[in-house]
């Protein structure tokens, strides 16, 4: 399992982060794509403002260890306040992701539509911690 390291977050990595996030959930949302590039667009989209939760509050994973997509997925009750509920379906939507990635699963539309909308609610939470924690840092 990954760990977390404490690191001083530089202000200009949080803005850039959310930036991130932004276009890959914009890609995550284009129906002509199909729903294995969506679903693997919204996990990531998920992961970066997951990981720019943590750096607001002074954290980063540990890449170097396994488990780091899994630790930010944790993380996000104590960094964004997720209920534990949204959790697990986060956490089922990314074993879900592995067994596509590893195994060759195929990915439904519904899988996709509930990962889009979990990284909608995940956006939200965010832009508001960030306001409220590192209310100097620019996010639209």
């Amino acid at each position: 399992m990954a760990v977390l390291a404490r690191r001083c977050t530089n202000t200009w990595i949080v803005p850039r982060q959310c930036g991130a996030f932004i276009n890959t959930f914009a890609i995550a949302r284009v129906k002509e794509i199909g729903p294995e590039t969506r679903f693997d667009a919204a996990y990531r989209a998920i992961t970066q403002i997951g990981l720019a939760a943590l750096m607001i509050h002074g954290f980063r994973p540990d890449t170097n260890r396994p488990g780091h997509h899994a630790t930010i997925i944790q993380t996000l009750s104590l960094t964004l306040g997720m209920p534990s509920k949204r959790l697990m379906v986060l956490d089922t939507l990314r074993r879900k992701r592995n067994l596509a990635d590893y195994t060759g699963e195929d990915i439904d539309e519904a899988s996709v539509a509930a990962y889009i909308a979990e990284a909608a609610h995940l956006l939200e939470a965010a832009v508001a911690s960030i306001r409220r924690h590192r209310p100097d840092l620019a996010i639209e």
